[in-house]
């Protein structure tokens, strides 16, 4: 496993720790929410040091999860009215389907790859299509919250919050493998054949044409062989 990879995997079981840390102490001490609340905000936190410790940075949806969590978290607590807790993620998924929306309509740019963090090089026509797709599923995700705490036990949306909404994002991100691997932007490698050519051939033909540079000369040879 590549060190940039084992880095992924151990960011993304600290963001998984305050989750955890809320599901223990919530079925522990009788369910009692509000007893659960203050660790799962400061064990949050805490996440977010290690990670931006580790990596530098913190990305847009870890950050406004931190500020939301905390916001709904502290009304709850304060108003001793545990809605606030419960709509939480309902009001994380909207803002994010909002920012996208945002994106789309006012500034013609994919936000969305912001969620991925530039790791990947796509086509413009598949970033808009993932946008436009992740904006239908945050949606999606806010209602199916609403609906699960309005209709079902508290222990029950408990056990929805940590252990279903995570496996409903790890499938529908998996579904979108096909699109993303069939849209990425056609590069050439380095271990392309006419990465293989020395550089220097290529200099006598730039030295003869001045406007051409060597990427684009290696660009049309390749072009006159398919």
């Amino acid at each position: 496993m590549k060190k940039f990879e084992i880095k992924e995997f151990v960011t993304s079981v600290i963001n998984f720790i305050p989750l955890l840390i809320f599901f223990v102490i919530y079925f522990r001490y009788d369910q009692d929410l509000m007893l659960a609340i203050p660790p799962f905000i400061v064990a949050t936190f805490v996440a977010l040091a290690i990670v931006y410790f580790l990596e530098k940075k913190v990305s847009m949806m870890l950050l406004m999860g931190g500020i939301i969590i905390t916001l709904f978290g502290g009304l709850a607590l304060y108003f001793d009215n545990k809605i606030f807790f419960y709509m939480k993620p309902t009001i994380l998924f909207l803002i994010l389907a909002g920012v996208l929306y945002f994106g789309k309509v006012f500034t013609k740019k994919s936000l969305v790859k912001i969620l991925f963090q530039n790791k990947l090089d796509l086509k413009d026509e598949v970033w808009q299509k993932l946008n436009n797709r992740f904006i239908y599923f945050f949606i999606f995700l806010a209602i199916l919250n609403e609906i699960v705490w309005r209709t079902q036990s508290e222990p029950f949306w408990v056990n929805f919050k940590v252990w279903g909404i995570l496996p409903i994002n790890l499938l529908f991100f998996l579904s979108q493998f096909s699109l993303i691997s069939g849209g990425k932007e056609l590069k050439l490698q380095e271990n392309s054949t006419t990465a293989k050519i020395d550089d220097a051939y290529f200099e006598k033909f730039r030295k003869k044409d001045k406007l051409r540079t060597t990427q684009e000369i290696k660009k049309g040879i390749l072009n006159d062989n398919e």
